[in-house]
């Protein structure tokens, strides 16, 4: 034991229901939290789709009145979250409700914390980019249900965004964000498409991966006081357990549920992966490769309502020169996302993956190892990262985007605003090992 050093970790978690069919559920556990009225938070296409239906009747059945906001955007900004902010403070519910995937649960979690807590959006956003303010206490029930195998927000104190004006995707990150329920119903991967499945499963397996190796908790400064432990504490007992379990089920389904819509046990399988996942990485953090995926999925700017893009220009597609041969990521696009230039942040975090994994193998070979068992391969678990791509059709790394060498400046400096995620990485991080990361990630294969 070395003085100053964590000696223990704490375990934070959202009450989990799994099973098909669950959705049911919705109104009598909103019910039975205090919610009268709920402001029911989704996506205009999953308000089109039979699962919102299904929701709706519930709360409706249990004598919850709903007001629902649709309006979420993929992939938040700042302008998206003002919105839903506006929206919770007109509805005045006294809970909420999110159905969709992570950009609709994070959009509920900064409504409902904005509505409860009033500030500036900048007061909770982490620093450097915001204030970094602690959430003073906490939020209005919140029953999230997620409807893509992923994110593994529904179990997470983090809501992420683009902020517009400052080029940068940050968040806001709190255990008092954290979901009060997660109805994980695993019907709903049933309508999502191949690619949407691909890049969502790309983000589980990296949650579980990032958990596993990320700097033990141990290695931390102890906290000052007690309660002031992050969420991102690194790697533990705790985590570890749904790291190798996330692992294990990724590489006996994610390629199999790619592959085939029909094949309820693997999409199955995924969403338990994305729960399991989920709470580990909201107990330990990830590290290097979600904080060059932040910088990768630059994009031209959407409107929140439709999707498409706008003048405003959302991250490092300013920074970066992106003169690759037909415009590079500004024509960047992926079926069954919205039709605009964007790096679904599964991919994104996805390119980055192999190439941090190759250089943090030397901090912990035995980890790095034993993932790599898990995932159903060999022992170099860069070489079955890649293997999963080429599998499920994930760009051939950030070249496979529309990035170029002469980008890796700009990228590099997007991802040095990252710290609380860079913190937590095996290795130090600074600008000339982002630099050879990034270097690395360009391509993976001929």
């Amino acid at each position: 034991m070395s003085a100053g050093l964590e000696t223990a970790f704490t375990v934070d978690a959202s009450r989990v229901t799994f099973g098909r069919g669950c959705l049911a559920e919705v109104g009598v556990r909103a019910r039975a939290l205090g919610v009268r009225r709920a402001a029911v938070f989704t996506d205009g296409t999953i308000r089109a789709l039979p699962w919102f239906d299904e929701v709706l009747a519930s709360l409706r059945n249990a004598n919850v009145d709903a007001a629902v906001f649709d309006a979420v955007a993929i992939e938040p900004t700042d302008g998206s979250f003002e919105e839903a902010r506006r929206f919770a403070a007109d509805a005045r519910p006294d809970g909420y409700v999110s159905l969709g995937g992570g950009s609709v649960i994070d959009t509920c979690k900064a409504a409902n914390l904005y509505a409860t807590h009033p500030a500036p959006l900048g007061t909770y956003v982490n620093a450097p980019a915001g204030d970094g303010a602690p959430v003073p206490g906490p939020l209005a029930p919140h029953v999230a249900c997620p409807t893509t195998s992923g994110t593994g927000s529904e179990v997470t104190g983090i809501a992420i965004f683009d902020w517009a004006a400052l080029h940068v995707k940050t968040g806001i990150a709190s255990p008092w964000l954290r979901p009060t329920e997660a109805v994980v119903d695993p019907r709903v991967t049933r309508t999502l498409p191949a690619a949407v499945v691909a890049a969502s499963g790309m983000d589980v397996l990296c949650h579980a991966l990032e958990s596993y190796t990320a700097r033990p908790y141990a290695r931390r400064a102890a906290p000052s006081p007690a309660t002031a432990r992050p969420a991102s504490q690194g790697a533990n007992p705790w985590s570890d357990i749904g790291c190798r379990e996330a692992l294990a089920l990724c590489g006996r389904y994610l390629a199999r549920a790619v592959a085939d819509a029909a094949d309820d046990e693997a999409r199955e399988q995924m969403m338990w992966a994305a729960t399991l996942a989920g709470i580990a990485f909201g107990n330990a953090g990830v590290h290097a490769p979600h904080a060059m995926a932040y910088a990768i999925a630059g994009r031209v700017g959407h409107d929140p309502t439709t999707g498409r893009p706008t003048d405003a220009t959302a991250s490092i597609v300013r920074k970066a020169s992106l003169r690759s041969a037909g415009g590079g990521v500004r024509d960047f696009r992926v079926p069954g996302y919205p039709d605009a230039p964007l790096v679904p942040h599964g991919m994104a975090v996805a390119v980055a993956a192999p190439s941090v994994f190759r250089a943090t193998g030397a901090a912990a070979p035995e980890r790095h190892r034993e993932a790599a068992r898990l995932l159903g391969g060999g022992e170099d678990l860069a070489a079955e990262v890649i293997r999963l791509m080429r599998e499920i059709a994930i760009p051939n790394g950030t070249g496979g985007v529309g990035y170029t060498r002469a980008d890796i400046p700009a990228l590099v400096d997007g991802t040095l605003g990252q710290q609380r995620l860079l913190a937590n990485a095996p290795l130090p991080m600074t600008a000339p090992v982002l630099g050879e990361l990034f270097e690395g990630a360009v391509s993976y294969w001929s």
